[in-house]
């Protein structure tokens, strides 16, 4: 059987994770405008977005913007009547991604919160249950964001967090670093909650997804 390696990547992101000129050109801006290049790969961005269309998700949450990245192709996947709330606590992230919802064509669809995600989270539970949850900010805060994911999700509502390898650190039992501990616990809780059906999609450096029960 083949193994899932960079070939095979690239031959997902040429068929099914093309960008168009505006996706390609905000992937190659942010690192051009100063922000840290740590967005997702085009095939995870893909899958996102058939995640969200796939459940059906008219309100979504995004835990880190960035530079809109992963924001636009999920955005892209919502109903005319859709949205997109994303977190970020570094306002120049926000001005760009800002730009960046704009040229991918999905400003429209897309709230922009600023501030620090532990506290913003407090106000915005008030407006849910959301359908889809997108982790991809700070590590430490992960088993936090997890807990506010599961109680604010709707039945059937999808969680997805980016970073479940830590780069294959996880691994190493002797790395005790907070932030690779910090996703050993979250994935477990995962796997050992019976209110949850939760497994890893393996490509760049791995997603958790779980769908919400009850």
């Amino acid at each position: 059987m083949p193994t899932y390696d960079d070939r095979l990547s690239q031959y997902i992101t040429d068929t099914f994770a093309h960008e168009d000129d505006a996706l390609a050109a905000i992937r190659k801006q942010i690192p051009e405008r100063g922000l840290p290049a740590i967005m997702i790969r085009p095939e995870e961005a893909a899958f996102l977005q058939f995640l969200v269309a796939a459940a059906g998700a008219r309100l979504v949450v995004e835990i880190g913007t960035l530079g809109g990245y992963s924001g636009s192709w999920m955005a892209r996947a919502l109903p005319a009547d859709g949205r997109l709330i994303t977190l970020e606590v570094e306002p120049k992230h926000a001005d760009v991604a800002r730009e960046h919802f704009a040229l991918a064509g999905v400003a429209d669809k897309v709230d922009i919160r600023l501030g620090d995600a532990h506290q913003v989270l407090r106000s915005l539970s008030d407006e849910g249950p959301f359908d889809f949850v997108f982790i991809d900010a700070e590590k430490e805060g992960y088993l936090d964001y997890l807990d506010w994911a599961l109680d604010n999700l709707r039945a059937g509502g999808v969680l997805a967090a980016h970073n479940a390898f830590r780069g294959g650190r996880l691994l190493d039992d002797e790395d005790q670093d907070d932030r690779v501990t910090v996703i050993r616990r979250f994935n477990q809780r995962l796997a050992d909650d019976p209110d949850v059906l939760a497994t890893i999609f393996p490509a760049g450096d791995g997603t958790t997804l779980a769908v919400k029960r009850s």
